[in-house]
């Protein structure tokens, strides 16, 4: 996974070459963060299954870029508030597998609360 701290790296450059990190604070960021992610989820607003997959085939990049926008904020999120991606991320999987136990979670979609009344 070194190869997110070299996207980061990339993304923290072109921020300072522009002298961008002046206008950024963690509000402002993370209210960028939740805009690049509407506009990602603005593709699949209104559609059913057979329109999200017609518009995928035919607005692919657009789809794509949005997406690399809301990584763009996350990596850039993650390097202000010195968070360590990696670590964070293995953590975070690991919670996810107590909360989520094979045995209880293949093939449901009930929240991890829900599953343990089951």
């Amino acid at each position: 996974m070194s190869d997110l701290k070299d996207l980061q790296k990339i993304v923290v450059a072109f921020r300072d070459d522009r002298d961008w990190g002046q206008f950024h604070n963690p509000k402002d960021l993370a209210i960028s963060l939740l805009l690049e992610a509407a506009e990602f989820l603005e593709h699949f607003q209104w559609k059913n299954l057979e329109e999200i997959t017609d518009h995928l085939k035919k607005n692919k990049s657009q789809v794509d870029g949005e997406l690399m926008d809301v990584l763009y904020w996350v990596l850039l999120i993650a390097h202000d508030l010195d968070i360590d991606i990696q670590k964070e991320f293995e953590q975070k999987m690991i919670q996810n597998d107590k909360k989520y136990p094979v045995a209880k979670a293949k093939g449901n979609a009930k929240k991890y609360t829900e599953l343990a009344i089951e």
